[in-house]
């Protein structure tokens, strides 16, 4: 088997079996909390979260967020989010399309049939920021990336801490960003640029920005640590002990929502990272976020099926339209001016 293509269904099989959050940093989100409206003077069912991205109508401000694994497990994944999100009318991302790439072709579903499954939603290609050092034109690269899926966006994902934990990971980061801005310039769809857990500073926002990305997937601490999930495939004891040492590792999610869009008031800004229920995507909006991202918190659904995973987005579509009710919001837009009660109440 592929050294990667092993790696990514180890992931998988340790993202689904074992302990791998964050133990040391909440998202912050949970310290957001809304004034209570007790009089809200408008219907439950006139609230209107549609929201617009990439050119195509969000029935909900909601993104399926990058998930991976092997092959076989990669390609069920694939085929159940793209029939649930064109049917809830939200966005997603693939996972990893690096072996694809690297293997000169489509793999793990990574086709125009998600497209086909998927005709109405936004559908996000993507591949590891390291890849940028390694692939001789990586703006070709990039293109075949989107033509592969006919995909509306290409997300760029930054994991310098995962790679550098990894017994087998890249080392090499010194000239990604002037790599990116050539990618940037020359793609023909928007790039989103993501971190995987660890979030994304002012500072980094402002270089991206720099760059040309104008999407910033914020994916601050909260949710899944990837270094614990590399700590729990480290060969040996001293690897383990290097990966675990950064369990907790990164920039809280709310504290990234906040920051970037200080910094990057124009950008259209996605929060992930520890995203659990439609009150979070509804929190994140309030602090500044276009969009909410969900990977791990609903990866058991996407495995179990479209169906299942269309019901996972439907309670939390609710949930945030409660959350829109009970602060007197009646779109997205309001629901960004929301009065917020005093912290230390």
């Amino acid at each position: 088997m592929d050294r990667t293509i092993k790696r990514k269904s180890e992931h998988l099989d340790i993202v689904l079996s074992r302990d791998v959050s964050n133990r040391e940093i909440t998202t912050g989100l949970e310290r957001v909390r809304f004034e209570h409206v007790a009089l809200p003077e408008l219907d439950l069912d006139d609230i209107d979260l549609s929201t617009e991205f990439l050119g195509r109508r969000l029935a909900a401000p909601f993104l399926i967020s990058s998930m991976t694994g092997g092959p076989e497990a990669a390609a069920e994944i694939n085929k159940a989010i793209a029939k649930a999100a064109n049917a809830a009318g939200v966005a997603f991302g693939i996972g990893s399309q690096r072996v694809a790439l690297e293997h000169g072709g489509a793999d793990a579903g990574l086709d125009r049939s998600l497209r086909a499954l998927a005709p109405d939603v936004p559908i996000l290609a993507n591949f590891g920021a390291a890849q940028l050092l390694d692939w001789k034109d990586p703006a070709e690269d990039a293109r075949r990336a989107v033509d592969m899926i006919d995909a509306d966006g290409l997300i760029i994902h930054l994991n310098p801490l995962q790679e550098a934990v990894q017994a087998e990971g890249d080392r090499k980061w010194a000239g990604i960003r002037a790599r990116l801005t050539d990618v940037v310039a020359a793609s023909q769809v928007p790039v989103i640029v993501k971190e995987v857990g660890c979030g994304i500073s002012a500072d980094v926002a402002g270089a991206l920005w720099e760059t040309g990305v104008r999407i910033i997937d914020v994916a601050g601490a909260g949710g899944t640590s990837w270094a614990a999930v590399e700590a729990e495939r480290a060969p040996d004891s001293g690897r383990r002990a290097v990966a675990d040492a950064f369990r907790g590792w990164g920039i809280p999610t709310a504290r990234c929502i906040t920051s970037v869009r200080q910094a990057c008031p124009e950008a259209t800004i996605i929060s992930s990272g520890g995203i659990r229920t439609g009150l979070d995507v509804a929190r994140s909006i309030r602090l500044g976020a276009d969009l909410a991202g969900q990977a791990a918190g609903l990866l058991d659904a996407a495995l179990d099926g479209a169906e299942r995973l269309r019901r996972h987005i439907a309670i939390m579509t609710e949930q945030l339209r409660v959350a829109c009710f009970c602060s007197g919001s009646r779109n997205l837009a309001e629901l960004r001016t929301a009065k917020l009660q005093d912290p230390v109440n």
